[in-house]
């Protein structure tokens, strides 16, 4: 059974209650709670806020007890409503020492699940405890169950490929570290992020998403860090930057890649430290944020060629997710083309219900180099065209590339493929080898003659590699 974390919040140190309430609970639970108890002075408003969020936040309780002298309801209502703050959803289990009968139902307007006066019996608490112990966790499994349908309903396929990604995606999310999501344009990477957000316990906090190539290199910086008044000419007021308005929730940078040099260095000890510095700041700030990235890119290629620091790859790497593309999981298409149909139908109001056959032929045939977000736009325009309940060949509009491969035979397409492999492996092995093909005929362990007819025949200039 997982560990129950139970805060004692005590007002009224003078009181024994808290010392009996401990002794009876760990007596008989000493292996699945833990107890943490912090002493407050509730007529320091501002103090008591800022401490109690902080330890709040940090240990993250499935219970509060708050034990009080007597129920006076501004100041018990003021505290109530600090410990709510960050966690409406957060039960509260006040003992107050002198409650009289007509108190106990404001408490209970005021956000207390239960409570319980003196004196403190092993027989009263117990029950009541574990009744509102087991109902948070009966609570949470309901609720994780059901944002974990939200949040992958828009993950849909069923290809082993796909399906190996997305039995990850729960795993991931209960771990805050950083996530890096690889793949080809157009294959769900914000999709997989936003699961990941939506599964994580930051799914009440904010989702702050950034698409690093479409920020201008100077602005990097100012964008995610913000900046302080005058800290260069035109900052008239000062910004608090993406970092600090994902506080508490998840900072997604989409093409990581395309981050500037030098923002790596300041976003590597952002992830290091959870501090950072302003423009024109010497105040160090600090921020609970969990990085989601991701790259069309191999990183780590990119790391190679000097444009992204290792040491920043490797921080964010720390969990790798690698979507696979459309033409890998071509048995997803007709999931993801039924989906997108009814999607558009309803929001065109279109009575639409299906794809004759030839439609689908033509979908499950065609490469997808822009895969799903290219195949929703093809439904879209479909579904918009579509005069009829069943979509049919002609509302399919594809590239003119792909029209023509639509048409080959078997025999007329495997020619084309083993054509275009021959040229682009003859150029790479004469690329290599600097126009020697001597040497680029060794490496294809075929004797020159043969090499030199399959130049002649792709019509290959072997003389410009040389010059290369």
């Amino acid at each position: 059974m997982k560990r129950a974390k139970i805060l004692f919040l005590n007002v009224f140190p003078a009181s024994r209650s808290c010392a009996r309430l401990r002794e009876i609970l760990e007596s008989s639970s000493k292996p699945v709670i833990t107890i943490q108890e912090q002493s407050i002075e509730a007529h320091k408003s501002p103090q008591v806020a800022a401490k109690l969020s902080s330890t709040i936040s940090h240990l993250q309780p499935d219970l509060v007890f708050l034990f009080l002298s007597s129920c006076q309801l501004e100041p018990t209502g003021k505290l109530i409503k600090t410990i709510l703050k960050g966690r409406p959803e957060l039960p509260i289990m006040a003992l107050v020492e002198d409650c009289k009968p007509d108190e106990t139902l404001a408490l209970l307007e005021l956000g207390v699940a239960d409570f319980i006066t003196p004196p403190i019996k092993a027989t009263t608490v117990l029950p009541r405890f574990w009744r509102l112990i087991d109902k948070i966790r009966r609570d949470k499994e309901v609720s994780y169950s059901l944002t974990e349908r939200l949040g992958l309903k828009q993950l849909i396929g069923e290809s082993p490929t796909f399906l190996e990604v997305k039995r990850k995606i729960p795993l991931v999310a209960k771990c805050d570290t950083s996530v890096l999501i690889s793949g080809e344009t157009g294959t769900g990477k914000e999709l997989c992020a936003r699961a990941i957000h939506y599964l994580s316990p930051r799914v009440n906090k904010t989702f702050i998403p950034v698409t690093c190539g479409a920020i201008p290199m100077e602005l990097m910086e100012n964008e995610l860090f913000g900046h302080t008044k005058g800290a260069y000419t035109g900052a008239a007021s000062s910004n608090s930057g993406l970092i600090q308005e994902a506080d508490g929730g998840t900072l997604f940078l989409d093409d990581i890649d395309c981050l500037p040099y030098a923002a790596q260095g300041k976003l590597l000890r952002f992830l290091q430290e959870k501090e950072y510095r302003q423009l024109g700041s010497t105040k160090i700030l600090h921020a609970d944020v969990r990085v989601i990235s991701t790259t069309n890119r191999e990183l780590g290629e990119v790391v190679d060629q000097g444009n992204f620091r290792k040491d920043l790859f490797f921080r964010l790497n720390i969990v790798p997710l690698k979507l696979p593309p459309l033409h890998n999981r071509r048995e997803d298409i007709p999931l993801l083309a039924g989906h997108f149909l009814a999607k558009y139908a309803e929001e065109f109001d279109r009575q639409v219900l299906e794809f004759a056959t030839e439609a689908m032929e033509k979908l499950l045939m065609y490469d997808w180099p822009g895969n799903v977000r290219e195949l929703e736009h093809v439904v879209e325009r479909a579904v918009v065209l579509s005069e009829r309940e069943v979509i049919g060949a002609a509302e399919i509009i594809l590239p003119q590339s792909s029209a023509a491969q639509q048409r080959e035979s078997f025999k007329e397409a495997k020619a084309r493929v083993v054509a275009q492999f021959e040229r682009s492996y003859i150029q790479g092995l004469l690329l290599a080898h600097h126009g020697n093909i001597t040497r680029a005929a060794k490496a294809a362990q075929k004797n020159p003659r043969a090499f030199w007819h399959l130049i002649y025949k792709h019509d290959i200039d072997a003389q410009s590699f040389r010059a290369k």
